[in-house]
C-alpha cells in the first residue's frame, strides 16, 4: 500500500485554480523528485501533502486514511509528515541545538536529555554537530538548510518533504546541501523532493513527477522523464534548463 496517495486534488486560490486533477501515489521509501517550471503547482501541492494549504476538493490518504477529513490529528499527522522549507524557518532567538530539540520537547514530550541525544545525533549526520552553540545568524545559507534537515529528522518521520530546499542558497552551497539530502536517500525515509536541479533528480530518485501548467504531465522514471521524455513540454521544459 501507498504510504501517501493523492486523489482528484484541486486546489484554488480566488478564481486561479492551480491544480486540477491530481491523482499520484507514493511508496514506503520511495525518493521522488518533482520537476516543473515555476508557477506549474509543484510547491503548492507539496503544501497541500503537509496540510499547509488546505486542498479546495479531493483526498489526501496517509496509510489508507484521509488526513483532510474533519477531526483527523492534523498534529500527529505533521509529526510523521516533515518539511524542509527553501527559507530554513528556524527560530532565531535558538541556537542550533535547540532547535532541533524544542519540537522534540513541546511535540512529542521528550525528557530534555532524550532530545538532546537524538538533535546530536541527527546533527552529525548532517555534519553539522560542531556548531550546536551556534545561533542561525552565525551560520552560512548551506549550514542552516542543514540544520532545518537534522531539526526535521530528530522528529522521527515517515515521510520527508523537501520544497525546492537549495533555492534560497549561493550556488557554491548547493552542493552540501545535495550531498546531505542524497545520503539520507534509501535509509527507509520516504522523500518527496520539489527541486530544480535536474542531474539530482537523475541520481536520487526512484521515480520523477513532470508538473506543467497545475497538472501531473508525465511520471517515470529518471531515465523516463530526464533521458526519453514523452511530452513535448517536458522537452522543452529540459531543453531550457539544461540549455
Amino acid at each position: 500500500m501507498a504510504i501517501i496517495e493523492i486523489k482528484h486534488l484541486k486546489k484554488t486560490f480566488g478564481q486561479n485554480e492551480v491544480l486540477h486533477d491530481i491523482n499520484a501515489s507514493f511508496e514506503k521509501g520511495e525518493i521522488v523528485s518533482i520537476l516543473g517550471s515555476s508557477g506549474s503547482g509543484k510547491s503548492t501541492m507539496l503544501r497541500c501533502i503537509n496540510l499547509l494549504e488546505e486542498p479546495t476538493s479531493g483526498e489526501i490518504l496517509y496509510n489508507g486514511e484521509d488526513v483532510t477529513k474533519k477531526g483527523y490529528d492534523v498534529i500527529k499527522y505533521r509529526e510523521e509528515v516533515g518539511m524542509v522549507f527553501q527559507q530554513f524557518n528556524l527560530f532565531d532567538n535558538l541556537d542550533v541545538l535547540n532547535n532541533c530539540m524544542v519540537g522534540q520537547t513541546t511535540v512529542l514530550k521528550r525528557s530534555k536529555t532524550e532530545a538532546e541525544k537524538v538533535a546530536i545525533e541527527n546533527l552529525t549526520k548532517v555534519g553539522m554537530d560542531a556548531f550546536i552553540h551556534a545561533k542561525p545568524s552565525q551560520l552560512s545559507g548551506g549550514q542552516k538548510q542543514r540544520v532545518s534537515i537534522a531539526r526535521a529528522l530528530s522528529m522521527n518521520p515517515q515521510v520527508l518533504l523537501f520544497d525546492e530546499p537549495t533555492s534560497a542558497l549561493d550556488p557554491e552551497m548547493v552542493g552540501e546541501v545535495l550531498k546531505t539530502i542524497k545520503d539520507l536517500a534509501h535509509t527507509g525515509l520516504t522523500m518527496i523532493i520539489v527541486t530544480h536541479e535536474v542531474e539530482f533528480a537523475r541520481e536520487v530518485s526512484d521515480r520523477v513527477i513532470f508538473m506543467d501548467k497545475g497538472v501531473i504531465a508525465e511520471s517515470g522514471t529518471p531515465d523516463e522523464i530526464l533521458v526519453n521524455p514523452k511530452e513535448e513540454r517536458t522537452r522543452e521544459f529540459l531543453k531550457r534548463v539544461l540549455g
